[in-house]
């Protein structure tokens, strides 16, 4: 299948991009290694980053559009989640995917569904307060001229959304960046596992980075920050460009 074919493809690709660095500081690599190492990082935090944005500026919204009792605690509560440890998270998640835990029976223990499921909780407050503080910044008069034009509930937040999409975008990639250097959780629910042939099953460049440094290769410890330094820019400079083009528009 050409789907799949793109997809077994992507490792390969990674680890093609990486080897200039690696080259540049003399260190080699088991083929193979790095580009899965990438692949496994960048699908994990993409899809957790992505699943937290569809629950977070919803939630943003509603909080940020609407009057209700509590609703300064309510940001209080969101606003104390940015600074959850994530070895808490990694243990919260560990317990409920384990097998005594109430999902033991879908055995997510050490996979990637698990550590999507801990960088999730760890990005969700970033995202839904960085959010919610853009919602919030849009002019009183923009949801005012869209009811007296007319538009339901629905459309005023909708034009709220417009109005606060770069301050959205900004949430994302603080959400992003959260995801993308989680150390302790991923390695708590993910295990760092490699196949015997050296390819990742849930070994991120983080984590990857933390066992190099604490076995002395530290050329390689630079290599793979190289790259998640690399990846992290790579994605703020599109979403950036993006978001500068919509503010453009």
């Amino acid at each position: 299948m050409p789907f799949e074919a793109t997809v077994q493809s992507v490792p390969a690709l990674l680890d093609a991009a990486a080897r200039p660095a690696a080259s540049l500081l003399g260190v080699s690599f088991r083929d193979g290694y790095v580009g899965s190492v990438i692949a496994v990082s960048l699908y994990v935090s993409l899809t957790a980053v992505a699943l937290s944005t569809l629950v977070s500026v919803p939630a943003a919204v509603a909080i940020g559009l609407t009057e209700f009792p509590g609703k300064g605690f309510v940001k209080s509560v969101v606003n104390t989640g940015m600074g959850f440890p994530s070895v808490v998270v990694g243990l919260v998640v560990l317990f409920a995917v384990s097998n005594q835990g109430p999902l033991g029976s879908l055995e997510l223990i050490f996979t990637r569904e698990a550590m999507i499921m801990s960088q999730f909780v760890l990005a969700t407050p970033p995202i839904t307060a960085i959010s919610l503080a853009a919602v919030s910044g849009v002019d009183d008069g923009v949801r005012d001229a869209a009811r007296v034009l007319g538009g339901t509930r629905v459309d005023v937040a909708l034009v709220v959304i417009k109005e606060a999409r770069y301050g959205i975008a900004t949430a994302v990639l603080a959400g992003f960046g959260r995801a993308i250097s989680e150390v302790g959780s991923v390695l708590i629910v993910g295990g760092n596992i490699t196949s015997a042939d050296g390819i990742s099953k849930t070994r991120t460049l983080t984590t990857a980075i933390q066992l190099e440094a604490r076995q002395g290769q530290y050329e390689t410890a630079m290599v793979l920050g190289v790259v998640l330094v690399a990846l992290v820019l790579t994605v703020n400079a599109i979403v950036v460009r993006f978001g500068d083009r919509g503010v453009a528009g």
